[in-house]
């Protein structure tokens, strides 16, 4: 039993949207808001592939 890919495509537009009001209550400048909701994008990304590594090792050894 996986998730289906319909799900993990929710994903998108919910970091883009919350990297760029992050960014965005921080900076005023444009160009420092893209970087900033950049990075903060590829960070979330980084932790949800860590946690989904974790959960999948745990199943692995679990059964």
């Amino acid at each position: 039993m996986g998730i289906s890919i319909e799900y993990l495509l929710w994903l998108f537009p919910v970091l883009v949207a919350s990297s760029l009001v992050m960014a965005a209550t921080r900076h005023e400048r444009v160009n420092v808001i893209i970087s900033q909701a950049v990075k903060t994008g590829i960070w979330t990304v980084g932790f949800l592939l860590a946690i989904a590594s974790i959960l999948w090792f745990a199943m692995y050894c679990i059964g």
